[in-house]
């Protein structure tokens, strides 16, 4: 499948403080910033015109979903959109505090951890197609998934028994296992629930929950479209790679995280042992020889160069690459302030800076100073991410749900959508269209729902 549907779903991370104290509770946090939400949709579970899923997930974490993306850059284009409909809440809930007499200042953060330990995700969607025997994708990825972190894990200062240490990955040291239907009580690297938001006898959707929130556009385009080269790989042409199934992953994934020189090798089932670098290597190896006989997009010949280049730098330096990853750039710039201050790890400054590189406000996040500044790689513009917050991907089923919101909300009508429905509940017959091909974007039956309105 070369033409492939994407989806990120991203959890935020909400704080209000006061003079370096917390002022509200996240629950409360939520409640400020979902008033405008209720007032769409009058309910805290919406889709917007531009075809996302804006919710309040468990934990008081608002959740932006992307709408179905044909593209990985697209896909990038609408996770950053997020960020900006989540920042527009923000700023109309901290006008609400200033109103109520509130003093305290909302922070909002695209991480995954919090100060007590908590975990929220950044999910992964690949449409894939309808495969009795999905055994060998799994096992294919999961080596994957779990050695790909040294180019796109976000890096932490994590705080241990045995005292501070900086890792590359925020997810890594809370996963649980390799395969699962659960999402919280036992993390997976793939969650194995098979709900595929399309025709269930064409497609499944691939469910990873182990990435890391990635700040860093470069990052989150490689992560996407490498997992969909790799995938592309095994349905078309049932590639096999050296068997390269892990011992043990969960440890693996935690061994790999824990060292920043990126040379720690770990342990195979039949024994060997290999650093993640010459896992992806392997891949990426692949993936070139796959290109040489079969036609590649634009995307997935930069996807190719990308990844090269990535796993040049790191097998010459891993901190050149400052420009792509996160856990590099954040690494730098803390590490950087820890020797001018001569401060240790475990400086409680060192932990608020992690965590400021994460906050999508511009004008406080350390990731945004880095890019306003050209010191960070884009592969989207500015002018797509605007687009991005107001219109849908014109060529998925998301055109559709983003026109008949559009109209519905227009003409103050009664209305109930998901991923797959349509329907109006003020129509004497409760007019529900059911578009289950994702790839479809124009539908006489929708154009005829809208045009009844």
């Amino acid at each position: 499948m070369q033409r492939r549907i994407y989806g990120i779903e991203t959890e935020y991370g909400v704080t209000c403080t006061q003079g370096g104290q917390r002022r509200l509770s996240p629950d409360e946090v939520a409640r400020y910033l979902f008033r405008r939400i209720q007032n769409w949709g009058r309910s805290s579970n919406v889709f917007l015109p531009n075809g996302a899923r804006l919710y309040l997930d468990v934990g008081s974490h608002p959740e932006y979903a992307t709408p179905e993306c044909d593209s990985a850059s697209g896909v990038i284009a609408h996770d950053k959109a997020g960020e900006r409909i989540v920042e527009e809440l923000m700023i109309g809930a901290q006008e609400k505090l200033k109103e109520e007499g509130i003093d305290g200042e909302i922070h909002i953060y695209k991480n995954n951890t919090d100060s007590a330990g908590n975990s929220y995700g950044s999910h992964e969607n690949y449409l894939t197609v309808r495969d009795d025997d999905t055994s060998m994708i799994g096992e294919t990825l999961i080596p994957f998934l779990v050695s790909r972190q040294i180019w796109a894990g976000a890096g932490k200062v994590l705080q241990t028994a045995r005292g501070a240490m900086y890792c590359i990955s925020q997810r890594a040291d809370h996963v649980w296992e390799d395969f699962s239907s659960a999402t919280t009580r036992s993390r997976p690297i793939i969650n194995s629930r098979d709900e595929p938001h399309s025709d269930a006898n064409l497609y499944r959707r691939l469910h990873v929950i182990v990435g890391d929130s990635n700040m860093s556009e470069y990052a989150s385009f490689l992560k996407v479209a490498a997992c969909g080269l790799v995938l592309r790989m095994l349905e078309e042409s049932g590639t096999t790679l050296r068997d390269m199934t892990l011992e043990n992953p969960i440890r693996a994934i935690r061994e790999i995280s824990h060292d920043a020189t990126c040379q720690k090798t770990v342990r195979l089932a039949n024994g060997r042992e290999l650093r993640a670098l010459d896992m992806q290597r392997e891949f990426l190896d692949r993936a070139i020889r796959f290109s040489d006989h079969h036609e590649m997009s634009v995307e997935e010949k930069l996807a190719l160069e990308m990844w090269e280049h990535c796993l040049t730098g790191i097998e010459k330096d891993p901190l050149s690459l400052r420009r792509e990853c996160d856990w590099v750039a954040k690494y730098l710039l803390i590490e950087g302030y820890r020797e001018r201050h001569n401060l240790p790890l475990a400086d409680p400054r060192l932990a608020l800076m992690d965590l400021q590189y994460h906050e999508i406000r511009k004008e406080t996040s350390l990731f945004y100073l880095l890019e306003n500044r050209d010191l960070m790689e884009r592969v989207v513009t500015e002018s797509e991410i605007t687009e991005a917050v107001s219109l849908a991907p014109q060529t998925t089923r998301a055109r559709l749900r983003g026109e008949f919101i559009k109209r519905a909300r227009e003409q103050n009508r009664d209305y109930t959508v998901d991923w797959v429905h349509l329907k109006l509940n003020d129509h004497p017959q409760q007019r529900s269209v059911l578009c289950k091909d994702p790839f479809k974007y124009v539908d006489e039956r929708v154009e005829k729902l809208i045009e009844s309105l």
